[in-house]
């Protein structure tokens, strides 16, 4: 059975990005995770090829970390950059692949292999908003970010984390550490790329559900 987490709700940055710009509804997911310890519920098993991923990711990584370098920045690289920040509700954890700061002008830096999304931009945003209020020696850096694609980047300015888009975040993560637990809807689509098992969550779409616009001899 599920355990609740010892210490409050804990909430890692990339459960969030979907929910924020629409790309998933299911906000049970995320509170659940958030609510329990990991360890202490059955996950459906990954069928995804992580060791070509990881090469992939590392190669761009490394290229990406060796162009900032040249540009005279000090570059610190995915587990140096893990934080925490801990609010009134719950814990906000994450690691973003690069920082790389000069002075006072930081920027956050994200490195993708897969199809371009608006969450990976969403993603580099609460970066930008946590990480000088979680980590010390960036404290007053107003950073600025970068999605880095394997054919193209995307520029993130520091202006896009907003008074709006702060507080849409901050809702939500109120949501996901609240007791109650959050919306669930289950959809063939999230489901298929969600590890909580029926075990946890009755209501998970079943994989053989018709496709949509599918018919029944009714």
């Amino acid at each position: 059975m599920a355990q609740l987490r010892a210490n409050g709700p804990y909430i890692w940055v990339t459960w969030l990005t979907r929910l924020l710009v629409g790309e998933n509804s299911c906000e049970w997911a995320a509170w659940f995770r958030s609510q329990h310890e990991s360890w202490s519920w059955s996950k459906v098993p990954s069928t995804f090829d992580q060791a070509a991923w990881q090469m992939d990711h590392t190669t761009k990584l490394n290229e990406t970390r060796q162009y900032w370098e040249e540009q005279g920045r000090t570059v610190l690289t995915e587990a140096q950059n893990s934080f925490v920040l801990r609010g009134k509700t719950a814990a906000l954890g994450g690691r973003p692949d690069l920082i790389a700061w000069k002075g006072g002008d930081g920027t956050v830096i994200d490195v993708k292999t897969g199809q371009p999304s608006p969450a990976h931009s969403v993603q580099v945003m609460i970066y930008m908003y946590a990480i000088p209020r979680a980590l010390r020696q960036y404290n007053g850096i107003a950073f600025n970010g970068k999605v880095v694609y394997v054919d193209h980047e995307v520029a993130v300015p520091s202006s896009a984390v907003d008074e709006t888009f702060i507080a849409n975040l901050s809702e939500l993560i109120r949501r996901l550490a609240s007791v109650s637990p959050a919306r669930r809807v289950p959809s063939r689509m999230e489901c298929s790329f969600c590890n909580i098992t029926s075990m946890d969550c009755p209501e998970r779409a079943a994989e053989g559900i018709l496709e949509e616009g599918a018919t029944k001899d009714f």
